[in-house]
């Protein structure tokens, strides 16, 4: 099967403020969809009769739809004109929403669950891409920041409004009311997405996807850039996956509800990260990933301190955020300016990487939960923040040559 590609030839012009903040609400929203289903699982247990272990099918099935999008998606914005994409994910999108609010039996469910995963990620990353695309030289990495950050947000508010809307509506008018954010976005974004202007080729899909492989191995930038993500989102769900554990038990016997609300202290991480991509389009791309993973790894301190002060699990938070996503947007600046060509497959391989260090982390957190309580976790935790600036610093000058 032929694709044609757009390959761009021109620098593009700065992007208006008002598109900047269309793709990160556009990204927030379509991320969202992925992670409305985990405060819902006990509603789908008793809809669906389901054990509390099957239901966590729920959720792999999501993910497994994550993963697939990354490799056969999301590398489609290389080889296909991105405007006439975006809208055919978003009504695929629309439907896969639709028949998860509609589904009657628990494959129905689980294959609904699947494509909101799928088309949510490709979305999320094809948005991210098409932005970064979009934008000059100059201002890419402060363009992808506030992208990110919309990204990050997203995420974090899914779960509070999922809450919020199942304790109103049922856990099918969350969907039901997904699905009408999605339609509101739309309409701007069928009418805003710009047109990237470049000559025309043709790649046949088959080799789109084994240029995938081509690119992992030529490009050392995307290479040390995605094992410091793997190590990163290894360290964030070590923290996010253990959190539960000591929260839901004396002294505090916090509710699920209570416990997510954490979650949110983490906006103010992801507003300020945003400055990173900033940063990294004026050259200073290697002080700002030295501060990041050094936040990064201070934070464990007050992390560790959760049992004497609540106040101290919240800076905690505020710098791992922090930190965690100034490095994500610094990484993300980074491989998108090595590749004008191939934004959509590069971003689709940083975020493999990304998937491997989040299920390592949680695997490995829980493991370590058991033999060691709260203090075992955040020495693992910190741990990995260390591993992660020890690379960083044995390959700083690889990963970052092309800035300097």
């Amino acid at each position: 099967m032929q694709l044609s590609t757009l390959s761009v030839e021109t620098s593009p012009g700065l992007m208006p403020r008002g598109l900047v903040w269309l793709f990160a609400i556009a990204c927030g929203l379509s991320v969202a969809n992925v992670y409305y289903a985990q405060p819902l699982l006990d509603a789908l247990a008793r809809d669906f009769a389901m054990s509390t272990a099957a239901v966590g099918g729920v959720i792999t099935a999501t993910q497994i739809g994550c993963g697939l999008a990354l490799l056969f998606l999301v590398p489609l914005g290389d080889v296909l004109d991105r405007r006439y994409l975006m809208r055919g994910q978003l009504l695929a999108l629309l439907a896969a929403l639709i028949m998860v609010a509609l589904a009657k039996s628990v494959i129905g469910l689980l294959i609904g669950m699947l494509a909101v995963g799928l088309l949510g990620t490709a979305m999320t990353q094809g948005l991210i891409a098409y932005a970064a695309s979009a934008s000059s030289v100059q201002q890419q990495g402060k363009v992808v920041g506030i992208v990110q950050s919309g990204v990050f947000i997203g995420l974090l508010l899914a779960r509070v409004v999922s809450g919020i809307v199942s304790d109103l509506a049922g856990w099918r008018g969350v969907y039901i009311f997904a699905a009408l954010l999605m339609l509101i976005i739309a309409l701007p974004l069928w009418r805003q997405l710009p047109v990237l202007a470049g000559r025309e080729k043709r790649m046949p899909y088959t080799d789109l996807l084994v240029s995938m492989l081509t690119l992992l191995r030529q490009e050392k930038v995307l290479q040390v850039r995605g094992v410091l993500a793997l190590l990163m989102f290894a360290a964030f769900n070590i923290f996010w996956s253990a959190l539960v554990f000591p929260l839901s038990a004396a002294p505090y016997h916090f509710s699920h509800t209570q416990i997510g609300a954490f979650g949110l202290v983490g906006v103010v991480g992801a507003v300020a990260a945003g400055r990173a991509g900033f940063w990294a389009d004026r050259g200073y791309a290697r002080q700002t990933s030295l501060a990041a993973l050094l936040l990064l790894l201070i934070a464990w301190w007050p992390l560790s301190l959760m049992a004497h002060s609540l106040w101290a699990l919240v800076a905690g938070i505020i710098l791992l955020d922090l930190g965690g996503q100034a490095l994500h947007v610094t990484n993300q600046s980074l491989i998108f300016r090595s590749r004008q060509d191939a934004h959509s497959r590069m971003v689709g391989l940083y975020m493999l990487f990304y998937a491997t260090g989040s299920g390592l982390g949680a695997m490995g957190t829980t493991a370590i939960w058991s033999y060691a309580g709260w203090p075992g976790v955040c020495w693992l935790g910190a741990g990995v923040s260390l591993l992660a600036l020890l690379f960083w610093g044995a390959t700083r000058r690889v990963g970052e040559a092309r800035t300097q």
